[in-house]
């Protein structure tokens, strides 16, 4: 699978162990930065990854910051990306299978490192289910989402 990833500094160390383990799994990086300790971001490297996904040029996305939350916010932003927060294995799958969820964020400074490989492999493993009530719900969303498309806040 081609994967997109990003971090910003805080999650700069855990996003490189993460290539690694995704490598070795052989999956396809996109290593979208940053590449060092340096401050930088967050929303830079968030929008770089769902960008990605939205474009096809990864099928799926994770983004790394302290927290996670920044990260999940600024991608969201992004019309045709549905990122999730999650810290365990149940919500990660949960969240392809249920939501198909796109984009998968972890907060460094929240998760271990293997616990974040765990997360990560019940991500990418995970398929949407394509369920009646999910597709209802998700049809839902992708709703709100082009009823706000083009409108701008005054």
């Amino acid at each position: 699978m081609k994967i997109a990833l990003g971090a910003d500094h805080a999650g700069f160390p855990l996003k490189q162990q993460l290539r690694e383990l995704l490598e070795k799994l052989g999956h396809s990086v996109q290593d979208l930065g940053t590449d060092g300790p340096q401050p930088v971001d967050y929303p830079d490297f968030a929008r770089k990854v769902a960008d990605a996904v939205v474009a096809g040029r990864a099928e799926r996305g994770i983004v790394v910051c302290g927290s996670g939350v920044g990260a999940c916010v600024a991608a969201n932003k992004v019309p045709g990306i549905r990122a999730g927060l999650s810290s365990d294995t149940f919500s990660a799958r949960q969240g392809v299978e249920d939501d198909d969820v796109n984009v998968l964020c972890l907060g460094a400074r929240v998760i271990g490192s293997e616990l974040a490989a765990d997360v990560v492999k019940a991500f990418l493993q995970a398929r949407f289910s394509g369920a009646e009530r999910h597709r209802r719900r998700l049809d839902k969303v992708l709703a709100i989402e082009k009823e706000f498309m083009g409108k701008g806040k005054k």
